[in-house]
């Protein structure tokens, strides 16, 4: 027996094909409005899901195999199997950890194959009706800025999920694949309105960088593993659109909520 569940995520929807229930409960607490399957046009990407593989997490490298007609991703805790659209996929996991980076992996993966946005390293507040993306690496003070700014709704605080609309926006929605702060965003999305690349130190403030360094700054900060040049091109492109999109800052914060001063 299979659990089904269906939900949207951004612009996007998924079919989910459960093996257990402790995967099903993990899915329905990290998505939200899941619904039965009825009446829906055909998922955007279908996903069947089993458990039981492998040891866990070890440090170790995504390893990515292309086998013709399929794409392979293999970690100590996972392994993902996806036709090259990324539109059917089979995950197999050893705990939720595994689950969640299969599930950024693959999603990731789509989004740049459709050229339809970007999954960043980072966390997302609103504040005035305005997106600011935070983003750095490990340790930088991602949820950190994202918990010192509650009460402002947050979008994400480990992967935010960048869209780009007909028109040329940007749009920041609410994003599933969360670090801390689980429970989802009241707001469903917000424009972006700028991109923020944190510097802690003893002093608050925020200086304006170019688009050049920005694109070098964001391009590591993009959930993708590198398989296929293509891919890899198309990934490139979007973070350019991304920053000649919005204004892009270095900000140099302590760890408090000050760096709102300079901010809004």
């Amino acid at each position: 027996m299979m659990y089904t569940l269906h939900t949207q995520v951004g612009r996007s929807s998924i079919d989910f094909q459960i093996q257990t229930t402790f995967l099903y409960d993990e899915l329905t607490a990290r998505f939200r409005s899941f619904e039965a399957s009825r009446n829906l046009e055909a998922p955007n990407i279908h996903v069947e899901v089993y458990d039981f593989y492998g040891k866990p997490f070890d440090d170790g490298p995504v390893e990515i195999q292309e086998n013709g007609s399929e794409y392979v991703y293999i970690r100590a805790d996972y392994k993902l199997v996806t036709t090259p659209d990324y539109s059917q996929a089979k995950i197999y996991v050893h705990d939720d950890l595994a689950l969640k980076h299969a599930l950024i992996n693959l999603y990731s993966a789509w989004l740049i194959h459709r050229r339809a946005g970007l999954l960043i390293h980072s966390s997302c507040v609103v504040e005035d009706d305005r997106a600011w993306m935070f983003a750095g690496p490990s340790g930088a003070g991602k949820s950190t800025v994202a918990d010192l700014s509650v009460p402002r709704p947050i979008l994400s605080d480990e992967a935010t999920l960048l869209l780009f609309e007909p028109d040329g926006s940007i749009t920041i929605h609410d994003s599933p694949f969360r670090s801390e702060m689980e429970e989802a965003c009241e707001l469903p999305s917000s424009p972006l309105a700028g991109i923020h690349f944190l510097i802690q130190s003893q002093d608050v403030r925020r200086v304006g960088i170019r688009k050049g360094d920005a694109l070098i700054s964001l391009l590591d900060k993009v959930f993708y593993w590198e398989h296929n040049k293509l891919e890899t091109a198309k990934m490139i492109a979007l973070c350019k659109q991304a920053v000649e999109g919005v204004p892009a800052y270095e900000l140099y914060f302590q760890k408090n909520d000050t760096f709102w001063g300079v901010i809004s």
